[in-house]
Parts: structure tokens; sequence; C-alpha cells
């Protein structure tokens, strides 16, 4: 079986506006369980990320849990882990960019989760969720409210790329400064605009969503809108194409 639908969302989720990404993710679960992952909301009252997401998918047709992992031992229970296994959809929440790599990476619940995906399962993460699904996540360089931003090696599903949400609100000011600060001449910042979604299905990346998603690099920035499809976007790191 193929990996299952990827959404890397740009933030204010679980909010009226992200229906299309949402309801997409919903019908690949195909009444599976399906769990919010409150890792990166884990100092900011996880609590009400699960609640807040049980109200939003509840409306959508979908019973979702909180899948808590919140900490590394949580991580890396084996409970967990099982639960995690027979999940059909999973959605990592927003908050802390740096947290979710340092809790989950590693661990026999990412593991789990991955496995789950690979096998069909719906995977999302939206704003701090979505930045740790690529190859680095950027986190604050100095003080609050400073725009530079130091690159963390983070979950590397999608490779060479770093995410950039709220991209339409304070996430464009990041771009300079990250450019800057990149590893490599070849990283991609994948700039994401709130309630909307690069998706990855049927093997190509889709704009999911009212906004636009940004593709830059030194040498060039491409827009892509709601319905495009999404070029210079590297495949997921589990995708494997098949036969020409």
């Amino acid at each position: 079986m193929s990996i299952g639908p990827l959404a890397l969302v740009g933030g204010n989720e679980l909010n009226p506006g992200n229906e299309p990404q949402d309801r997409l993710l919903v019908r690949a679960a195909a009444g599976g369980p399906a769990f919010v992952v409150t890792t990166a909301a884990a100092r900011q009252h996880p609590e009400r990320a699960a609640e807040n997401a049980r109200r939003w998918f509840r409306g959508l047709g979908v019973t979702i849990e909180e899948l808590p992992l919140t900490t590394r031992s949580r991580a890396r229970s084996p409970e967990l882990a099982a639960r995690a296994r027979a999940g059909r959809f999973f959605y990592l929440v927003g908050g802390d960019p740096g947290l979710v790599p340092k809790v989950l990476a590693g661990t026999p619940s990412w593991d789990a989760i991955v496995d789950a995906w690979r096998g069909g399962a719906a995977l999302a993460g939206s704003s701090a969720g979505a930045m740790a699904f690529g190859r680095w996540t950027l986190i604050r360089d100095r003080m609050p409210g400073d725009q530079r931003r130091r690159y963390q090696p983070a979950l590397d599903i999608v490779p060479g790329i770093a995410v950039v949400p709220h991209f339409d609100t304070f996430g464009e000011r990041w771009v300079g400064p990250s450019l800057d600060a990149a590893p490599h001449e070849g990283v991609i910042l994948l700039g994401l605009d709130e309630r909307t979604a690069a998706v990855f299905v049927d093997a190509v990346w889709r704009v999911e969503g009212a906004g636009s998603v940004s593709v830059i690099t030194r040498e060039q920035r491409e827009v892509f809108g709601s319905g495009d499809e999404i070029r210079g976007l590297p495949a997921p790191s589990m995708w494997e194409a098949g036969p020409p």
C-alpha cells in the first residue's frame, strides 16, 4: 500500500477556512481511529488544543482523540505507540517549533505514526507541526520578536525544506534572514499562508485552501494558488515512485 495523504498547513488550524484540506484528510481516514497530536502545544495548554480539535473535526463528521505525546517519556510509551500504530489519521497542532522534533524523533510512537502513514493513514501538521515535517525547523535565534531564525534538525518527512508558516501574516519576514542563515545553497523555504495547505496526494503536491503556497530558493520564488500543482517541492522521503 502507498503512503497516505500528507498535509502541511500554514497555521490558524481548526477554524473555518480549513475545510478543503481537512475534508480530504477525513476521507482518507475512512472511519479509522483519528488522533490529534498535541506535542507542539505541550507548554501551552495541550488540553485546549485537543478540545479544539475534537470540536472542529466533530463538525466534519469525525471523532478525534488526543494522542498525548507531550514528553519524550510518553513518546516512548509502548501503550501510546500501540494506539498510534492502529491510527488512520494524525494531526499535529501548532505551538513550539523546536519541541516536536525534540520530543518525537527516534521514539516508538513517532515510528508507529510513520508506519501507519506508510500504510495509507492521513498525516497532517499545522504551523509548528508542519515545520517539524521538513529537514529543518526554524527556531528563534535570539530574543522574542527577532526575525532571525536558526535551523534545527527536524523529522525530515520532506527532504531539503524548511517550512515558513503564517506566510501571509508574519512569516514572510523570516525569508531574508532564513536564506542568509541557510546551512547550504540548496535549501528550499516553503511559505504557507494561514488556512492553506501543501498536500501530497496521488503522487503530486497541490494547494488546498484559499491562500497561496510559495517555494523559495536563493535563485527564485514561485507562488502557487488554490488548486495549483506545486512545482519544485521534493516528494516525501517515504514515497516510492512506481514504474514509468
